[in-house]
């Protein structure tokens, strides 16, 4: 195994960013890490979570020899980047609410980013709009329950379609004759549900998943990379024996 890639997130969310990852560069060897002795990062003090998040990351740098790290959550992202930058001397690419290409994608300018509690208040979630979109309409929904039904979907559980609905409610927007048409998924765990979005949201619009720019960001990073069929190894800060039923099916997991 090469110097590995370390892709991390709070719990599974960060694997729809994997994924596309793997996509482009086949070839990388990834390490994956669930926090999921810390889920959810939107609970935490903020203070906390940033001396939290810089612990456990020396610890896995230190273990792991990353070539770069990929923060696959937005909480933690618009929060702990800067620390772990300054304590780190690798490479980190930072997951944060595509309000960019939102403003390019919109005709009617309501544009809704759902997110979690903790990043639609992040000041960096807002100097994202006052600086590439700050004529446009932008309606901020931190979703208090949508990342723990994320996990609990990808567990294998049956979770009710009203419960998921009335998260995204309040994304959909009228307002002088004209409609909410783009929303940014602001949420690694949301491109999983995307699918439970379009069949029953009131209308159609662009949902935006960051995760190819992530993966293209860090395919400028990681250019030579060895060739063949990379590997892939999935760590979490829970045992897997304390994972929900059916989480871990596979056997894939290991402790950090």
């Amino acid at each position: 195994m090469t110097r590995p890639v370390l892709i991390f997130d709070s719990g599974i969310g960060g694997l729809s960013v994997l994924r596309h990852v793997r996509a482009q560069q086949p070839d990388l060897d990834l390490v994956y890490v669930a926090d999921h002795d810390g889920f959810s990062y939107s609970d935490w003090v903020e203070a906390d979570l940033v001396a939290h998040v810089v612990e456990l990351m020396g610890g896995l740098i230190e273990a792991h020899d990353p070539r770069a790290v990929v923060i696959a959550c937005n909480t933690a992202s618009t929060l702990v980047l800067p620390a772990l930058r300054e304590q780190f001397r690798v490479p980190f690419v930072g997951t944060v609410p595509a309000i960019k290409p939102a403003a390019r994608e919109t005709r009617s300018g309501l544009v809704s980013v759902l997110a979690t509690p903790g990043t639609v208040k992040r000041d960096y979630t807002f100097d994202l709009i006052r600086q590439f979109a700050p004529d446009i309409a932008i309606t901020l929904v931190g979703a208090r329950g949508l990342s723990h039904l994320a996990e609990r979907v990808l567990a294998g559980e049956d979770v009710p379609e009203e419960a998921i609905r009335a998260e995204i409610a309040p994304v959909f927007v009228e307002r002088d004759g004209v409609r909410t048409d783009t929303v940014v998924l602001a949420c690694t765990h949301y491109p999983f549900l995307q699918g439970v979005f379009e069949r029953i949201a009131p209308w159609s619009v662009t949902w935006i998943d960051p995760a190819p720019a992530i993966a293209r960001r860090l395919s400028t990073l990681i250019m030579d990379a060895p060739g063949g069929e990379g590997t892939t190894r999935y760590l979490s800060t829970k045992p897997p024996e304390a994972f929900p039923a059916g989480f871990d099916a596979s056997g894939r997991w290991e402790r950090v």
